[in-house]
């Protein structure tokens, strides 16, 4: 007899989790079903949490071998130990993972380990992870899609999880790779290019556009770019990888120009990072009745309702960004419809964050994208270097910059490169959500000495009264 519930969430990312313990909150029986034997998906266990787990240890490591001694500290000859580095990354995905555990557990969420596969509006299969075979059914008034995604594939690319690899073996490399080629400069293939660069790689990024970021600020991203150029990262833009041949010793990728003509570039490991889809793989979907949109995502109405009655979907599996915080506010908002509230998220300030050194993070619109709109707007810039804290961290790579409407002095969008970052965004957000204006930053008291002051000269450069600039 299938046991039943008021809601069952499929998928345990930060989406599927925290829909679920928010449910629970709520007063609603609740479980969770997970393929993984661990909860978290994707962003705990092979993305978000591992990788910054390694620009940490890797920017610990670029520092003592290059800039400790700026501030008079001398460490002598500096070795690597990458097996204790990845254990110590693999320690903290587990203890992540263990919290989720333990949250299920508080809010007393039942918790399976399988796949789960619709049946039915109503009603969730569980199979086995391994053979696939059905081993029980759930019932719930409420089922939430929560499934996340995964790389995504490249034809004549084949991904042998050694010398070919996705972000999911490119965390776990056993040693560092000579030559490492990536195909694609979004967030992950930066990120991890960053780290293995910073471990002593020569790193060479192959993109089929223009640029990188091709969503945000343009003078930005080519400020940021200039930024990763200065640590040894190299740029191949308008460039499509058309094979890759191994060798005795390593690969060969072939790319192709613009112009027609093409070139071979050596690698010792190939990271194939061209974007993430949506995992719906073996879902159910068309048995249940749940249609996909033209760009093959789950379709949902405001309300997170799917065209089948009684489920729901958040997160990578449907349209908006493919970001962790986006799936959990999704997560937050869905539960409390369920519950009879009001849940809501503005996707007009959800910021994007690459944890590269120098980070890059935005909100709201750039430049290019105002224009496009029609929509007249001034601009207030200001850079990390003459900043008294910024200098004595030795963060001199920054700027951030705020773009306001023209009439109104409501602050568009705002971009930053530098030292902390995505720490700093968070004003950027707070300031958008409540529809405040480049003024009331200025005007703010912001504390001495801290990075958070450049914010408040970007203000003040855009209402054209800049102190320090």
């Amino acid at each position: 007899m299938a046991e039943e519930f008021d809601a069952c969430v499929i998928g345990s990312g930060p989406g599927g989790y925290v829909a679920a313990i928010r449910l629970a909150q709520l007063g609603k029986s609740t479980a969770i079903i997970e393929k993984r034997e661990t909860l978290g998906g994707t962003c705990l266990n092979v993305g978000c949490i591992p990788s910054k787990a390694l620009l940490e240890s890797s920017e610990h490591y670029n520092q003592a071998k290059h800039s400790l001694q700026d501030h008079g500290i001398n460490v002598g000859n500096v070795e690597l130990d990458l097996k204790k580095l990845l254990k110590r990354k693999d320690s903290i995905v587990d203890e992540v993972c263990k919290g989720v555990e333990f949250l299920m557990k508080k809010n007393k969420i039942k918790r399976f380990h399988a796949f789960g596969r619709l049946k039915s509006a109503g009603e969730v299969e569980l199979l086995d992870p391994e053979s696939k075979k059905v081993t029980s059914t759930v019932k719930a008034k409420s089922i939430i899609l929560a499934t996340g995604s995964v790389p995504v594939d490249i034809p004549g690319f084949e991904i042998d999880e050694k010398s070919i690899v996705t972000s999911d073996h490119a965390i776990n490399l056993q040693n560092v790779p000579g030559k490492l080629v990536i195909l694609g400069a979004g967030v992950i293939g930066l990120e991890l290019g960053s780290v293995w660069a910073r471990l002593g790689a020569e790193v060479k990024v192959v993109e089929l556009l223009p640029r990188m970021m091709g969503t945000a600020d343009k003078q930005v991203t080519q400020y940021y770019q200039r930024v990763l150029e200065k640590q040894g990262l190299t740029f191949l833009y308008n460039h499509k990888a058309v094979s890759v041949e191994k060798k005795k010793s390593g690969l060969s990728v072939t790319v192709e120009k613009q112009d027609g003509s093409t070139d071979k570039i050596d690698a010792d490991v190939l990271l194939v990072a061209v974007g993430r889809r949506p995992y719906y793989d073996e879902l159910g979907l068309e048995k249940a009745g749940v249609e996909l949109t033209e760009k093959k995502r789950i379709k949902v109405d405001h309300t997170f309702k799917t065209s089948a009655a009684g489920i729901y979907a958040i997160g990578d599996i449907i349209d908006g960004p493919m970001l962790a915080h986006k799936a959990s506010e999704e997560g937050v908002a869905v539960a409390e419809i369920i519950a009879g509230q009001s849940g809501h998220v503005n996707y007009d300030v959800i910021p994007s964050v690459v944890y590269t050194s120098a980070e890059y993070a935005w909100v709201g619109a750039g430049e290019e994208e105002l224009k496009e709109k029609g929509i007249e707007y001034t601009v207030g810039k200001a850079y990390y270097k003459p900043n008294g804290r910024a200098k004595a961290m030795n963060e001199g790579d920054g700027m951030i910059k705020i773009l306001a409407d023209k009439k109104t002095d409501r602050v568009l969008g705002v971009y930053i490169v530098g030292a902390h970052a995505s720490d700093l965004i968070s004003e950027a957000v707070t300031a958008m959500e409540f529809s405040a204006s480049s003024e009331d930053i200025a005007r703010i008291v912001h504390a001495h000495p801290t990075l958070a002051e450049i914010m408040k000269d970007a203000a003040e450069s855009e209402g054209g009264w800049a102190i320090h600039a």
